[in-house]
């Protein structure tokens, strides 16, 4: 496990070890299948909505060869609000791993 390259932050929200382990996890794939990724920076916060179908919000960043990735959600859970994040930041993954390969 890469315990070491995923750093968390939370704002107004209690530290979890649930959470860091199924968001450790979600990273763990994007570590094994892209290595040029070094780090994670993982931020969980709580936001006012209007909408019971949002607030726990997930903002992770890659440090990774170029310019940095970053992808950020907000759901009714903090697990659904990773699933997006991690799902989006591999679909940019995907896209920069496809320009690395035209150079």
């Amino acid at each position: 496990m890469n315990n070491d390259k995923i750093i968390y932050e939370y704002h107004d929200v209690n530290a979890s070890d649930t959470l860091e382990s199924f968001t450790n996890e979600k990273l763990d794939t994007i570590f094994t299948y892209y290595d040029f990724v070094h780090r994670a920076d993982v931020f969980f916060k709580t936001e006012n909505t209007s909408s019971d179908e949002t607030g726990k919000m997930c903002g992770i960043r890659l440090s990774a060869p170029g310019p940095r990735l970053f992808s950020e959600s907000s759901h009714n859970t903090f697990q659904d609000a990773v699933q997006e994040t991690v799902n989006e930041l591999k679909r940019q993954l995907k896209k920069r791993k496809e320009q690395m390969k035209t150079y």
